[in-house]
């Protein structure tokens, strides 16, 4: 039977290691409540970075969506050169989670 238990607890951890994460939207109001309360940084504030980062960049477009408890800005902007990109910001600290080309 200990074999078995092991086979069961395998198959367990893979499936979930290959479930995807899942993201919930926030709205404006509750991301207006987050801002208020101090808990996130606003969006302005991390759009001057990402404007650093990719001068000439036209925003396209900036969600704030809940990660595995995680606060997340997802940024999509058009770079001086026309390439897409998306940018993850953790919207409590404003560190870079990733930038990469948006296909």
């Amino acid at each position: 039977m200990p074999k078995r238990r092991s086979i069961v607890r395998l198959t367990l951890s893979l499936a979930l290691a290959a479930t995807p994460a899942i993201a919930r939207d926030l709205d404006q109001d509750e991301a207006l409540a987050l801002r208020e309360e101090g808990l996130i940084l606003s969006l302005e504030q991390l759009l001057g970075d990402v404007r650093d980062r990719h001068p000439g960049g036209r925003l396209l477009e900036a969600e704030l969506e809940e990660e595995d408890d995680v606060l997340i800005y997802e940024i999509e902007l058009l770079t001086a050169d026309g390439v897409a990109r998306e940018l993850e910001l953790d919207a409590r600290t404003g560190a870079l989670i990733k930038d990469e080309v948006d296909d």
